[in-house]
């Protein structure tokens, strides 16, 4: 796994987090988040960001962590 394209990654989860902070519920927030991920993201992508998150995911943000999460339940 490239550590460049794993930076790109965190960047834009946390990046589409922050674009659905206006909603007030983190939950629904998360959901709309994983719900992009899911629609709009690559599997290795995907598995590229749960593998970190897996490992701490320390850069991701509290929502883009809890999207994360919820992905493939």
């Amino acid at each position: 796994m490239g550590n460049h394209q794993l930076t790109s990654l965190i960047r834009m989860a946390n990046q589409i987090a922050a674009n659905n902070t206006h909603i007030g519920d983190e939950t629904a927030e998360a959901e709309m988040v994983a719900n992009h991920l899911t629609k709009f993201w690559a599997r290795s992508m995907k598995e590229q960001i749960s593998e970190y998150l897996n490992q701490g995911g320390d850069e991701l943000s509290p929502i883009a962590r809890k999207a994360i999460g919820m992905m493939g339940r």
